[in-house]
């Protein structure tokens, strides 16, 4: 391990390296701000031109750059316009934006870059220390397990629902389940509720989904309530971009938790950084206290910080079952395969020892890559925070114009732009209606990993005997059970302590 760490640490730190390391992070960052471009897209585009480097080394660390740059400036868009580009980004929007409505988007974007930093160099020295190790645990993981993992990730929609709620939020996740069957199973090769439509065979697009959800009717609100404009309410002066003591305080034990669970759930193939960041927020709302409880959703500093120290550390844990089992662990992971077999790379168990230079070039440049993210994103943010100083009507059109490119370029096809009116439409009126939104989308994403995972059960155990014959998928289902129970649990023993109080009055 200390030669191959030595050898990765002379090929990370060559002038080519870390030219590659910080072209990858800045073109990784200004995509993310991008709603529409995610990771995917913008590594599938650069495949090309890392292939054409020759050196597989610095072709991995350009793209791996790419990938970790992406997710770090995808909570920009989120935070600032409410508009989540990439899945993973969706939850930093649930307290980020409501922050950046108190004038506080400075702060919003420092604890977002700080905790992005401590996220993925915590994720970088567990993958450094643990690689090995954690890819034996990640094989333990078959379909059974996967199910109660997306059962887990299900069962946290209380974390996402206000006071009395969770009736709401319980049936917008049943819509975003009933969503994500439009189009063609992956099982099945029929197509379902597409109407005969042939533009919704593949389905509906998550970009259109998250764009509808949150971006549109942001849009539609500052059209119909002018006071929602920073500019007309008076907080056009960017401030208050230091934390104080006190909150970095209240913040430092949610990135240390959040850094480690995020690293673990991103190492199982197929979880990713889009489930650490729900079950981040989730599990941190759970064990808050009830005054910080009350915070989450309205602009909790707490709320920010955990779900971007998750995705940032499973993005370094992606790379476990990636460079270790050669199984990508996300849809960006996977087009990273296809990149490594181009380059006549054979991820495996046997990569570290037969091309240490790789292996560990790729670990220490995550080290650098997540300093140059830091070091150039935090001058930054005044001027990315000026964006909220714009005046609401050039803002209206600005936010309009990428939910519409984002829409579009997220499926290359124009019936995305009438399926994203029509949903934002209805969005919109479900926020009138004090629907909470997030369920809906949290749904959606897991639902097809659902169904899919449940299906290759039930025909591997010729019905549900998998539950109980595999306990760690037990142990699962049981822990989302707890994760329901709970709040149900607090809120009738705060009611029963409120009703004593006012008896003994």
């Amino acid at each position: 391990m200390l030669e191959g760490l030595m050898i990765g640490l002379e090929t990370a730190f060559s002038v080519k390296n870390i030219l590659m390391v910080i072209g990858g992070c800045l073109i990784g960052t200004f995509i993310g701000m991008l709603p529409g471009l995610g990771p995917m897209s913008i590594i599938a585009i650069m495949i090309p031109v890392a292939i054409s480097i020759g050196d597989a080394s610095a072709a991995l660390i350009l793209l791996a750059g790419v990938y970790y740059g992406a997710i770090f400036g995808g909570s920009t868009s989120s935070i600032l316009i409410n508009a989540p580009g990439v899945a993973s980004t969706v939850a930093t929007s649930f307290d980020g934006y409501p922050l950046a409505r108190q004038g506080k988007a400075g702060k919003a974007l420092t604890v977002a870059a700080i905790s992005s930093f401590i996220g993925g160099t915590v994720g970088a020295i567990l993958l450094m220390i643990f690689a090995p190790a954690l890819a034996s645990v990640a094989l333990l993981f078959h379909s059974a397990e996967y199910f109660a993992l997306m059962v887990v990730g299900l069962s946290a929609i209380a974390a996402f629902a206000g006071s009395g709620q969770i009736g709401k939020a319980i049936l917008m996740t049943v819509l975003g389940l009933m969503l994500a069957t439009v189009g063609e199973g992956a099982l099945f090769n029929m197509p379902r509720f597409t109407m005969g439509l042939m533009d919704l065979q593949s389905g509906l697009g998550f970009i259109t989904l998250a764009m509808a959800m949150f971006a549109l009717p942001e849009a539609i609100y500052l059209v119909l309530d002018p006071s929602r404009s920073n500019t007309e309410s008076g907080n056009n002066e960017i401030k208050d971009l230091r934390i104080t003591k006190a909150e970095a305080r209240s913040i430092a034990p949610v990135i240390g938790r959040q850094s480690i669970q995020g690293f673990l759930i991103g190492v199982l193939p197929g979880a990713g950084a889009t489930i650490a960041s729900f079950l981040g927020y989730a599990v941190e709302r759970n064990i808050a206290s009830k005054e910080d409880q009350e915070q989450f959703g309205k602009g909790s500093l707490k709320g920010l910080a955990a779900p971007e120290s998750a995705n940032n550390a499973a993005c370094t844990g992606s790379f476990v079952p990636l460079l270790t089992l050669g199984i990508p662990g996300s849809g960006t992971t996977a087009i990273l395969l296809g990149a490594l077999i181009a380059l006549n790379v054979s991820p495996g168990p046997r990569l570290m020892i037969d091309e240490p230079q790789i292996f560990w070039a790729v670990i220490i440049s995550m080290y650098l890559g997540n300093l140059v993210l830091l070091v150039l994103n935090l001058p930054l943010i005044p001027y990315i925070a000026k964006i909220l100083a714009v005046p609401r009507t050039f803002l209206i059109p600005f936010i309009l114009f990428f939910t519409l490119m984002g829409a579009y370029i997220g499926q290359n096809n124009a019936t995305e732009l009438l399926i994203l009116v029509g949903l934002g439409v209805c969005a919109t009126i479900l926020r009138f209606a004090d629907y909470p939104l997030a369920p809906l989308l949290i749904g959606f994403i897991l639902g097809p990993m659902l169904e899919n995972n449940f299906s290759r059960s039930m025909q591997l155990y010729d019905g549900v005997s998998f539950i109980y014959e595999r306990p760690m998928t037990m142990g699962l289902l049981i822990f989302a059970a707890i994760l329901i129970l709970l709040p149900s649990y607090r809120a009738r023993r705060a009611r029963l302590r409120a009703e004593g109080v006012a008896d003994g009055d």
